[in-house]
């Protein structure tokens, strides 16, 4: 194999790791709330720049930057959901009004965060690690953390939707609700762990992507378009479907710039998109969880 092809794909692995994380947030909010949240994005710049200023201004390690960015983004998911979602549930909102809300709330967290920390790029404080050598591929420390990291919180994950009351509570609202309720499930707290879950995941990936790239206010926007393109790819509302979609989106937006210049990456995952919701618009997988 090429060692530039194999380059991109390492690369690409490393940035769908990143966008798993995300990407089963965004499944996991429209699986169970039917919520399509273009704020998504923002959600994971904001965890970034939560690390940042806890990393950079209050001198704490960077690992423990990220847990506590990720407790914080949580907090702010919780009290949006409690001023802005919930009295959207019980006023029965449509899902083209939530569809605005959420474009609203992304533009209001990224002007946000420019009024707070600037425009301009910036970087944790992190020791300079020099990339391992494997068969002449470049592997950046980092992007070995990320791979690592993103492993282990999907294997959490998983624990919890499998082996856990709260995690069948959360399958059984997924596939439907009035049963869920009817049945004495607790929709209620269904709810509050679908965004401590949704909000750490995010947080977590956008924290992540800040280890391999400068963190700037348009990061996560621009993540947007591959976060629901891997969702639909891997069925709409199925976490692990998302995260096998983000992987083919990761690896097929690095890989493209072996032929195309890397700012056709974005028109990668639109053209996947299409495809699928042409081809197959249930997704590579049946989209519940």
């Amino acid at each position: 194999m090429d060692i530039e092809i194999a380059q991109l794909i390492v690369n690409g692995i490393s940035l769908g790791s990143i966008i798993a994380l995300s990407a089963v947030g965004l499944s996991l909010t429209y699986g169970i709330l039917r919520l399509s949240n273009f704020a998504h994005g923002d959600f994971m710049t904001l965890g970034a720049y939560l690390t940042l200023f806890l990393n950079t201004v209050t001198n704490l390690p960077i690992w423990v930057s990220i847990a506590l960015s990720s407790a914080l983004t949580v907090g702010v998911t919780l009290l949006i959901e409690t001023l802005l979602w919930a009295p959207m549930r019980v006023k029965r909102a449509t899902s083209t009004t939530l569809i605005i809300m959420s474009i609203g709330l992304a533009l209001f967290i990224r002007n946000g965060i420019i009024l707070v920390w600037g425009g301009s790029n910036q970087r944790y404080d992190l020791a300079v690690a020099e990339a391992l050598t494997f068969a002449g591929v470049k592997i950046p420390l980092y992007n070995l953390v990320v791979v690592g990291l993103a492993i282990v919180a999907i294997a959490a994950l998983h624990y919890l939707l499998q082996y856990t009351k709260v995690g069948k509570a959360m399958r059984a609202v997924a596939d439907d609700i009035d049963l869920a309720r009817v049945t004495g499930i607790n929709v209620d707290r269904v709810v509050i762990w679908t965004w401590v879950i949704a909000g750490s995941l995010t947080a977590l990936g956008g924290s992540m992507l800040g280890l391999v790239e400068a963190v700037r206010p348009n990061m996560g926007w621009f993540l947007i378009l591959p976060l629901f393109a891997s969702v639909i790819l891997g069925g709409i509302g199925n976490p692990y479907g998302a995260i096998a979609g983000a992987l083919v989106i990761g690896v097929a937006q690095e890989l493209s710039t072996y032929w195309l210049r890397s700012e056709y990456k974005l028109a990668v995952a639109l053209l996947i998109m299409v495809l699928v919701l042409l081809v197959r618009p249930q997704g590579l997988f049946k989209g519940t969880m």
